[in-house]
Order: structure tokens, then sequence, then C-alpha cells
């Protein structure tokens, strides 16, 4: 039998407010030291070892993700200025094709970019950006070849397919043209990876100007356009604070117009219609409303006019303006509606949606002119479909449906929706799919996954990798549990800073419901959570170790008060509206109490897979690494304790999706495996 690795130890000590720390394994930040690399390539091999019984099973896993989805597909063509855009795949390539056509859809076709070509001998690479410029000739895209999300800019003549010389490192993804086709603006990063400067880009003879930098580090620089494409967008945001500026677009040399000034608390955003902004804000509003003003009247308060008023029970969380209509998604009880208003009559109305859990969202909707809105609509037992609605006539034109080519039928299946009680009463809602005829005896396995943060939703979607799951006999569910934003803005507010307790406390309670009401038993539960979902992984294991069976943790964030402690990391000061800053008694002693590295304690813990990128700007990798470390000294169990790094990958594994599909079934037959599976 494998022996694990022992991560060798060397206190690091630190005192703040009182409590004195000791840190064995900060050595383990030491990127460049081979000490570190070693200890990191030992973890993988042990890892390696310590599945290599489960490989057939694996195999099976990948098998039967590429019987449930069509590798060579078409993605439904977008109509802008009289040229259709569209990605489709082959079988056999990692990567999307970029394409279009001109005039009609039975034109020839011309391939923009071959991603499968530029990832030619790169280990990763993805493609931040790829703009069009608004003469349909030039396309200016970013590529990243290791997970950093460190960008590099091209600039591609599509009529040619020749290069043009321009090469911009050290960006974000963000790209916006101006109207006249030889200037687009683009963000810089700092020292710690924020996008905080906007730089303008002339092609003709390659000058280039700053036309906004942001030194404030808890902001982060966007860019955006509104739909009229009229004007450009400097958006700024923090977890909790935004300001707008706007430009010009058909001016090269226009200089950035604020909007509002940023006022703590105040999020905002704006868009152009016809002579008029529309404001979105939370300002009066925790589930924010909508409100108009004449552009020139802008900066007079009492000019604005309230479209949408705030309602305590929905979330406007995002609007779409065309010339004669407006599309506002609206957050109501966990699941997202969309209203339909006629600007000419400011009458409304919702698309009907059928299912009790189902996901929505607005797909691409470029031209501003247009009747015709594009969404997708999805569920847990539903493949994602796309959508046009006629919203005049409010005729709705089935484009395309998600292909499942092994065969699926949604009958075979069923959806729900639950509700546990958190410990201080509130009701957290919980999404659940699995076989119809399923028996309620505590015997079923079930994998219940979660999130909890920045007010993201956890949608519930198909996935026809699930399948091999469900069909396995197992329960999927879903925690919406409090921090996400699945029951609007004070769902979100319920669980960030002090009360970011009630994130793992709500993950619990559900945990506890599915387990009370018959669907599964703590021997035969899996949990798993990413990123701040793994954090609460960490969190919750540490407070209740004998509710689950198995945990898949991947990127987390775990340790959480020494990345927080240090300003040199990327992010960190723009979290301290989320989590708090810690060189503030009251935060510091409220993340102590939860950072899961922290509280690991002398104590059963379940089966565990935790799941790193060496390049993750995101979660640096040693917060699983340490956390990995730290447990396997600690820990009084002789459960599988795994650590899985990728040496050339960041946040989001592997770019390619064969090998995405072939780390899914890794983790899948972790959890299977621990499971009793033995296929």
């Amino acid at each position: 039998m494998p022996q694990p690795p022992v991560a060798a130890r060397h206190p690091h000590i630190t005192e703040h407010f009182g409590v004195r720390r000791v840190d064995d394994y900060f050595w383990l930040r030491q990127r460049d030291n081979p000490e570190v690399i070693a200890y990191l390539e030992a973890e993988n091999a042990y890892t390696e070892a310590m599945m290599a019984h489960t490989v057939p099973l694996q195999e099976t896993l990948y098998r039967e993700f590429l019987s449930r989805i069509k590798e060579t597909d078409l993605s439904v063509p977008v109509r802008r200025d009289g040229w259709y855009y569209y990605s489709r795949t082959e079988q056999g390539r990692d990567y999307p094709i970029f394409c279009r056509k001109h005039g009609s859809l039975e034109a020839a076709e011309e391939v923009i970019l071959d991603v499968n070509v530029l990832a030619t001998g790169h280990q990763y690479y993805d493609i931040g950006s790829a703009a069009v410029s608004p003469d349909h000739r030039l396309l200016v895209y970013g590529e990243d070849t290791d997970g950093s999300e460190t960008y590099r800019l091209r600039v591609k003549n599509l009529e040619t397919g020749e290069l043009l010389g321009v090469d911009i490192g050290n960006t974000a993804a963000d790209v916006e043209w101006c109207l006249d086709s030889r200037s687009f603006y683009y963000t810089v990063l700092d020292a710690v990876k924020r996008p905080y400067r906007v730089v303008r880009h002339r092609l003709d003879g390659g000058h280039e100007e700053t036309v906004f930098e942001e030194p404030d580090e808890a902001f982060f620089v966007r860019l955006g356009h509104s739909k009229d494409r009229r004007q450009i967008y400097i958006s700024l945001g923090s977890h909790v604070t935004s300001e707008e500026y706007f430009l010009d677009a058909a001016d090269p040399r226009a200089a950035p117009a604020l909007f509002r000034a940023r006022q703590h608390g105040v999020e905002y955003s704006i868009e152009h219609r016809e002579g008029e902004f529309w404001i979105l804000t939370n300002e009066d509003a925790v589930n924010f409303r909508l409100l108009r003003v004449p552009v020139e009247r802008y900066r007079d308060r009492t000019a604005w006019r309230e479209y949408i008023p705030h309602r305590a029970q929905t979330k406007i969380e995002g609007v779409e303006l065309f010339r004669d209509h407006l599309v506002a998604y609206l957050r109501d009880e966990g699941l997202l509606k969309i209203r339909i208003f006629d600007l000419a009559t400011d009458q409304a109305h919702d698309i009907a949606f059928e299912e009790e859990v189902y996901a929505t969202y607005g797909s691409e909707n470029p031209e501003y002119h247009s009747r015709v809105l594009r969404f997708a609509y999805t569920s847990l037992v539903t493949p994602r479909r796309i959508y046009d609605y006629d919203m005049g006539s409010r005729q709705k034109t089935l484009l395309k449906e998600q292909e499942v080519p092994a065969g699926h039928d949604p009958d075979d299946y069923e959806s729900r929706r639950l509700w546990a009680t958190a410990p201080d009463g509130a009701r957290v809602p919980i999404s659940l799919v699995h076989r119809k005829g399923l028996a309620l005896d505590g015997s079923n396995p079930c994998l219940l996954y979660g999130y909890g943060a920045y007010g993201i939703s956890m949608d519930p979607s198909f996935s026809p990798t699930r399948l091999s799951l469900l069909d396995r006999g197992f329960v999927y569910a879903i925690a919406h549990i409090r921090g996400g934003g699945d029951l609007g803005e004070p769902w979100k507010l319920g669980g960030k800073l002090l009360d970011k307790p009630n994130t793992f406390t709500d993950f619990i309670a559900a945990a506890e419901h599915v387990i009370a009401a018959g669907y599964t038993r703590p021997e035969r539960l899996a949990i798993m959570g990413g990123s701040a979902g793994g954090m609460l992984m960490g969190a919750v294991v540490n407070m209740r170790p004998e509710l689950f069976h198995c945990v898949v943790a991947q990127v987390p964030f775990v340790d959480v008060l020494n990345s927080m402690l240090d300003p040199s990391l990327p992010l960190t000061v723009i979290e301290y509206d989320e989590w708090g800053n810690p060189g503030e008694e009251e935060y510091f002693h409220a993340i102590h109490a939860y950072s899961p590295y922290d509280n690991v304690r002398p104590q059963h813990y379940p089966h565990m897979l935790i799941v790193a990128g060496l390049n993750d700007p995101r979660v640096q990798y040693w917060e699983p690494a340490k956390w990995c470390a730290k447990l396997r000294a600690t820990k009084t169990d002789n459960n599988l304790l795994l650590l899985k790094t990728h040496m050339g990958a960041g946040h989001g594994g592997a770019s390619g999706r064969y090998e995405a599909l072939k780390e899914l079934a890794f983790d899948y037959a972790f959890v299977l495996n621990r499971l009793g599976f033995r296929e």
C-alpha cells in the first residue's frame, strides 16, 4: 500500500489581536522552491496510485460522457449587421471553431478562429475575448496559455487571414471597439492581477494612450457597450459599490465622462436608449429598481423617473434595452422570470414556464432594433433549449435543443423543490433530481452541491454527464444557501461578512433535510463544491464530519485568514467587502472562527479529494496544499485523503473539452468508489 507524502513542518508564528497562530505549512507558498514542487508531485503520484484501481471506472464514465454529448455540433447563428456568427465543434478536437457567413446561412463559411490550431503546442489554451470590429473586417482576441487569466491581445485581418503586428501582454479579457474600426479599448492588469487601467490602442501606427486608471485596489475595471453601440462603458466595481463612465463610441479621442460618483454601498449600471439613460440601482432598494432620465439631464437627480419599482420579494437581476422593448430578468422565490415591457404602451407580460424547477437566461441579443428576444431554457431534466421570442406577437420559436446522442427521456426522471429549515428559522431551498420510482428509505447515494457566495445563484440546469450518477441510482441536489443570490439580495447579504456562518449552517440543514426526508443517509452522502464552495466544504467537514461520507473540494478557498491578511495577493483587497478585513479585530475573530485551515482539529474526517491548480490566480495552489498537509497530520481516521494539483492549469482546470471530461470522470470515480460502486 503506497504511503501518503508527509509535508515538512517549518513553524511560522504570527500574532494578531492576542491570538498566536503557528502555521507549520506556510513554506508551501514558495512556488520557486524545488521542495514545494516535489511535494505537490509526490501528492499527485500518491493520488494516482490510490486511484489506480478506479481507472476502468474512469474510462467507463468517460465513454458514457462522450456518448451523451454531440461531439460535432453547431451553435445557433447570431445575426449582426447582415453577418451570421456561430461556433462549431468537431469530433476528436478539443476546442471550438469560430465562423461566420455573410448575407444568409446558405453563404460560404468563413473560419474566423480555429482555436484547435492556436492551442497547438500548449498544455492550456483559452480565448478570453474575441471582438469583431464594427466594419466586420478585423478581430481582436486575447489568449491565455497557462491558466493564469493573464491575456495577450492579437488582431487578425478577417479579409486576408493575416495577423497584424499587435502583441499586447498583461491584459484582462475585456476589449471594446470604437465605431471607426481602427481603435479599440482594453484593460491592463496591475501587480495583483487587478484590471485597473483602460488603454486606447490605435491600429494606425500603434499609438496608445491611457484614458482611465483606478488607484483604489478594491475596484475592478471592466469594459462594455450599449446595445445601440453608441456608447462604451468603463464600469468600476467592488463587491458593494459601483461607478460608471461613458464614452462616445464614434469619437476615437473621446474622454470618459462620469455618470455618477461612487457612494459606498450603492451599486448601479447604466444603459442608453433613444436619448435616455436607464439606471438599475440598489439605492434605497435592496433588490434594485430601474429609473430613466434624459441624457442631457442625467446630472439632475430630480429628473430621474422610476420605471420598475423596488419589490421586497423580487430582485431585478438585469435588463436589456431594445428600441421598442425592455426585458427585465427578475429573481422571485429562487427562480428567474423574464418580463417583457412594450415601451410604447408600458404594458408588461411574463414568458410562461411550466416546470417547478428550471433555469432561464438571456442568450446573445446584439441587434438593438430587433423585436425578437433570444433566450435559453433548461431544467434538471430538460436539456438546454434556445428560443426566439417575438416580443410583439408573443410567439416562441424553438431553434435548438441540446442533443443527447445516447438518448434521454425527461419522463424517466423527476425534479422538485424542497425547503429545509436553518437553525435561525430561515427556509433554505433545495433543488433535487433523481430517476422516477425512487424509494425514500434512506438507501440512495446522494451528491449534494453547494456554493453560497458573491450573490451567485446556483440555477438548476441540465447536465448530460450527471446522468451517469442518476442512472446509477443517485439523488443529485443543490443547496441554495445564503451568500448566494437565489432568493434575492437579502439572501446574499445574509451569508457574508459577519453573517458568513449562515452559509455553512444552511448547507448542514439542507443535508439533514434530505436525510430526514428519506432520500439518503450519512454513509451514502457525498458533497461537492469549488472555490468559495470549496471553503464551504472545508467549513462543514470541520463542523459536522459525521454527516458526510465523502467530499470533493475543487480549488477550495480554505486558508481564508492568511490570504485575507495578505493584501499583496490577487483579489485580497477587493474581497474585504465579501469576507471582511481581518486587519480589523471584529473581522479577524469572525474569520478565524470558521477559516477551514485554521479549524482543522483531531477528529475523524470523511474521505476527501482536494483539487488545485498551480497557476490559479484566484485561489492560490498553496491553500489546498496546506490544507491537505494539515489534515493529513491532524485527522484521526484512516479515510482516504487525496490532493490532485494541475501543474499547468488554473482555476477552471483543463481548457480542452476532452481533458475536462476526463477530470470530471476522475472526480465522479472517486465519489462512486467511496460509496461502494466497483464497476
